[in-house]
């Protein structure tokens, strides 16, 4: 095997210098697929969205009078604006006095409460919400419940939620460019200093750099334009409010954009030390100190720049941020380093003639390294925002993550193919010999006029002394047919074939796999929506088990007025129950009486009486269905008996419901 086969990076490869760096980053591939799912579900922690995980009146109740305010319960902090909560009557007018809300908290109880006008007329009220996460994301919401029975409304529920539409779509697109310029910029910058700092001469270097560097510079600037109506109005023109944007500049979100500005201020700055006093310095030992300051302060400048994202949105919130953030930033920075630098060098083995098996030895332990912090991180992160095996099969979150894991799988199988392919093209094996390939190159302007069916291209000597102009001209024009022959030459190998099928195969599992990514940024985390259907289900579950019994007799005065009644309300508990009355004799048997009444009120909330009118079954026997009970409490039932035309008395008792 001749020196012609080896790739242009250094020894062939049969060398030892090639053989271990083959093995690592094979070994480093085997570890990139089996922690890359949980990678994936690692992006965001516990609580990364707000829940609404209680409110009074609740979601449907019916209530007897009209309360004086309506409170709102979350499961974490949110941000709310003086108009974030809404309380519309059946005609679709506001029933709120528009004042903002009124913070209710205690302890770690998330409460906040909106005032009603006064006598305000029975039917069906529409309760709508919208609030920041304390993680940055919009959330929103709405329900009802009615005031003496429920109505028809004109007011409808809205469908979409906070964060959609257009800006929803255009602030997600400059999130994600923001992620892949910082991968470019911090990533490419760190493939040169650690791994090639001859690169920092190279121009396609450089511009896989400077374009990481505009692309996040954009993308934040974006984001910054867009993040009022993003969590508000939700409209385009929007973006360019005055007022708008200054209430973003006095949120945390917003301090972010605007340190991550200021950073990338410096960032152009190293960027011009990197590219120019640093790629023209000969001297070795001044170059080994500039090394070391450069390494320092991009080190700094990248920690800062992801530190943003930490410090403003899912690390931020949930439980342990004290430790999810430098976390976060640790995971930031590996993601960088490995898919980063993978990029930079894939750009310098395509587009550099001279890089060195050195280059790919570093970078192979860079890599290895970038992966043991991400599976380290990823587990931590993926536990906080999952937190429970129910919640990964319970859940549309836990449920899409499993999707993703199932597609990680598929691109395990298409990568253990592409390292075939490389190995073999690498080592030369299994395509067209070093010999056959030797001589096709040879006879590269032969073979390509053949089958372009020109002229032979002249000879130049003699085109130089009396055209320089034209001499110049048939040499770019050698250059091109010597090119396009290569080419040609490089795509008949079978190797490059199979791996460009591999690799296009892997490119097709990666865009569905980001495409579940983009869905799972905006579904409720797993261990939130437990969280909220555990409040939920605390909320509405009655006090008591089954059933609740009283006994109460009772004296109409009139002849064979004597007796006892028996009263059944089940569950007994807030929402619709079904009770049951009995009415016995005093000789204990079933007495037949005109009319019984129950009334319910709860006086410590001013609620009641709700009147019932149970309908006869039998003799002795009335039952009504539906019964309403608004709130949970110690209630007191008074019901009435009619033993004739004239005779009749109440009693009353207290029964705790809910």
């Amino acid at each position: 095997m001749t020196a012609a086969t080896a790739p242009h990076f250094g020894p062939t490869p049969s060398t030892p210098a090639i053989r271990r760096p083959l093995a690592a980053a094979a070994v480093l591939a085997a570890l990139v697929g089996m922690v890359f799912g949980l990678l994936l579900g690692g992006a965001g922690p516990a609580s990364a969205h707000a829940a609404l995980t209680g409110s009074d009146p609740q979601d449907g109740a019916v209530v007897a009078t009209a309360p004086k305010e309506v409170t709102l319960t979350f499961s974490e902090q949110v941000a709310l604006g003086d108009d974030s909560i809404r309380i519309l009557d059946p005609d679709g007018k506001r029933a709120d006095t528009g004042a903002a809300p009124r913070d209710l908290q205690s302890g770690s109880t998330v409460k906040y409460g909106v005032s009603l006008h006064a006598g305000l007329p029975d039917g069906t009220y529409t309760v709508a919400w919208q609030a920041v996460s304390a993680d940055s994301h919009p959330v929103s919401g709405a329900f009802t419940f009615s005031v003496g029975a429920p109505s028809k409304t004109t007011v409808a529920l809205p469908k979409d939620q906070a964060g959609g539409g257009l800006v929803g779509t255009l602030y997600g697109i400059a999130r994600y460019a923001a992620y892949a310029g910082f991968i470019l910029l911090a990533g490419g910058s760190a493939f040169v200093l650690a791994c090639w700092q001859r690169g920092a001469g190279a121009r396609p270097l450089q511009r896989l750099v400077v374009r990481g560097w505009m692309t996040l510079t954009v993308a934040t600037l974006a984001m910054l334009l867009l993040r009022n109506p993003y969590t508000g109005s939700g409209k385009l023109a929007d973006a360019f409010d005055l007022d708008g944007l200054k209430a973003v500049l006095d949120t945390k979100p917003g301090a972010a954009l605007v340190s991550r500005l200021l950073l990338l201020g410096a960032s152009a700055l190293f960027i011009a030390v990197l590219f120019g006093a640093y790629a023209k310095r000969e001297d070795e030992r001044e170059k080994k100190d500039l090394t070391f300051g450069l390494a320092i302060g991009g080190t700094v400048i990248a920690a800062g720049i992801a530190g943003t994202w930490a410090l403003a949105e899912h690390a931020s919130t949930g439980i342990q941020p004290g430790i999810a953030m430098p976390v976060d930033v640790l995971h930031l920075l590996a993601v960088a380093a490995w898919l980063g630098g993978l990029t930079a060098l894939l750009v310098a083995l395509y587009r550099t003639p001279d890089m060195d098996a050195t280059a790919v030895r570093r970078f192979s332990g860079i890599a290895f390294g970038s992966v043991i912090v991400l599976a380290a991180t990823g587990i931590y992160q993926s536990w906080r925002q999952v937190g429970t095996w129910s919640a990964l099969t319970g859940t549309g979150y836990g449920q899409l993550l499993l999707v993703k894991v199932g597609l990680v799988a598929v691109l395990i199988g298409i990568a253990w193919f592409s390292r075939r392919w490389t190995a073999r093209l690498i080592t030369g094996g299994g395509g067209a010999s070093a010999e056959v390939q030797d001589e096709e190159t040879a006879a590269a302007g032969t073979s390509t006029t053949e089958a372009s069916g020109s002229a032979e291209v002249p000879d130049t000597s003699g085109a130089t002394a009396e055209d320089p102009a034209r001499a110049a001209q048939l040499a770019r024009q050698q250059a091109a047919v010597a090119t396009a022959e290569k080419k040609r030459i490089r795509d008949a190998d079978p190797d490059r074939s199979g791996l460009r099928r591999s690799v296009l195969a892997e490119v097709g599992v990666a865009v569905a796999l980001l495409a579940v990514t983009t869905v799972l940024t905006s579904t409720e985390p797993a261990r939130t929506e437990e969280e909220a259907a555990r409040a939920s289900t605390a909320a509405s579950a009655p006090a008591t088990a089954g059933p609740v019994e009283m006994k109460l007799p009772f004296d109409t005065g009139g002849e064979n007025g004597r007796g006892t009644v028996r009263m059944e309300i089940t569950p007994a508990r807030t929402g619709a129950n079904e009770l049951h009355l009995w009415v016995d004799g005093s000789d204990g048997k079933p007495m037949d009486v005109p009319e019984v009444k129950v009334a319910f009120t709860l006086e410590s909330k001013d609620i009641g009486p709700l009147p019932v009118v149970p309908a006869r079954l039998t003799e002795g026997h009335w039952t009504a269905d539906g019964v309403q009970i608004p709130m949970a409490g110690n209630w007191k039932v008074a019901m009435t008996v009619r033993t004739s035309d004239i005779d009749q008395t109440t009693i009353d008792k207290n029964m705790k419901i809910g």
